[in-house]
């Protein structure tokens, strides 16, 4: 997971510019999900990333506007027990 994240085929985004939160998901599960660090929140500076080119992130800026805090959008995987897999789905979810 240290490799960048293929968003088209020109446009990779560094792994340095994601950043992730892990917390315990809540919900039922069993004891696993009560002592695990499963649902992860994954962040991207859309208004700040260098590796954003211009033309993306005004159109970008634009169509995320509602779900963006001070333009970073963050994305919440919990639907998995394993903290990898919940990972995965928050990157497929950011592309």
């Amino acid at each position: 997971m240290d490799d960048g994240l293929r968003v088209t085929d020109r446009w990779v985004v560094p792994a340095a510019e994601l950043r992730e939160r892990f917390s315990r998901s809540s919900g039922p599960g069993g004891q696993g999900v009560n002592t695990a660090d499963s649902r992860v929140e994954l962040s991207f500076d859309l208004a700040g990333s260098p590796s954003l080119p211009e033309s993306l992130r005004a159109r970008a800026l634009d169509r995320l506007a509602g779900r963006l805090v001070d333009g970073v959008l963050t994305i919440a995987a919990s639907e998995h027990r394993a903290q990898l897999a919940n990972r995965e789905a928050a990157r497929e979810r950011l592309v």
